[in-house]
């Protein structure tokens, strides 16, 4: 294990590999990150909101999720196209399906129960609510054969699997995968998927991340040095190492700590799966 990017970061969160390069945000601060992991150093667009993920385009900049709801950052421009969202409600973590699609979940900033839902933004721009009663949905990804999606809802402690229909973009007949005791576990956040099928999970207050099963099974539990994992994403050429997020919000200042840093974590003799760019 290594410390990749050295830095206090409020939440960060939302790591994803694309174009050799590891893209990810701070969300409190609104920072969009991009990070090269193999000359150490780090680029960075700041924009006037919050940023739950920014995922890179097929052409070029991000298509983001925010305070306000969908929007692009080009040249390091912010153009909030979907303002949708009402006060007291943002956009959390999100990525995008094999086909392009973008799925966003969206909160209270309180966590009010049942505020939450699951957002889709199309390759043709339209956006569309899926799933609406969630808490706050956290970590997006998808089976191999991207005929489940997985979700978790991190105040529920869960990771539910949905039947999933990639042509049509729909979801279907939901199930848990597995309730997390988060007293002792912590609580799930963000997660990849590899290619065994496996879902690798941070565990937010929980100094972890976790490898389950598709059934439910909690295979392997790798410590870390910091309290608040947020997400993880599998990166590099053959996507061999394991990319873990942290936070430094709420924690008391040490300059000692690596609270908010961008963790690596190697030899894990498992790859994970591409995560696409979108498609618009």
């Amino acid at each position: 294990m290594s410390v990749a990017v050295k830095v206090r970061s409020r939440v960060g969160e939302g790591p994803t590999w694309s174009g050799d390069a590891l893209h990810w945000v701070d969300i409190l601060a609104g920072r969009i990150h991009r990070s090269d992991l193999a000359s150490g150093t780090t680029s960075t667009i700041e924009v006037p909101t919050w940023v739950g993920a920014a995922v890179p385009m097929a052409g070029g900049g991000y298509v983001a999720a925010t305070r306000e709801g969908f929007a692009t950052v080009v040249d390091g421009h912010l153009d909030t196209f979907g303002a949708h969202l009402p006060d007291g409600i943002r956009m959390n973590d999100a990525k995008c399906d094999p086909a392009g699609r973008l799925w966003a979940g969206s909160c209270a900033e309180d966590f009010a129960r049942g505020a939450g839902a699951l957002e889709c933004l199309d390759v043709n721009w339209t956006h569309r609510t899926v799933l609406t009663g969630l808490t706050q949905p956290n970590g997006i990804g998808w089976s191999p054969d991207a005929t489940t999606m997985y979700l978790i809802d991190t105040q529920d402690g869960a990771l539910y699997a949905y039947e999933f229909d990639l042509e049509r973009g729909s979801v279907g007949e939901r199930r848990t995968v597995v309730t997390f005791d988060v007293e002792t576990d912590g609580y799930p956040d963000g997660l990849a998927v590899d290619a065994e099928g496996f879902v690798w999970i941070a565990m937010w207050s929980g100094s972890a991340v976790v490898r389950v099963s598709p059934d439910g099974v909690i295979v392997r539990r790798i410590a870390l040095p910091v309290s608040q994992p947020t997400s993880c994403a599998f990166i590099g050429p053959r996507l061999d190492a394991l990319c873990v997020t942290s936070a430094a919000e709420g924690l008391a200042p040490d300059d000692a700590s690596d609270d908010g840093s961008v963790f690596v974590l190697r030899d894990l003799d498992v790859v994970g799966l591409p995560v696409a760019t979108f498609g618009g």
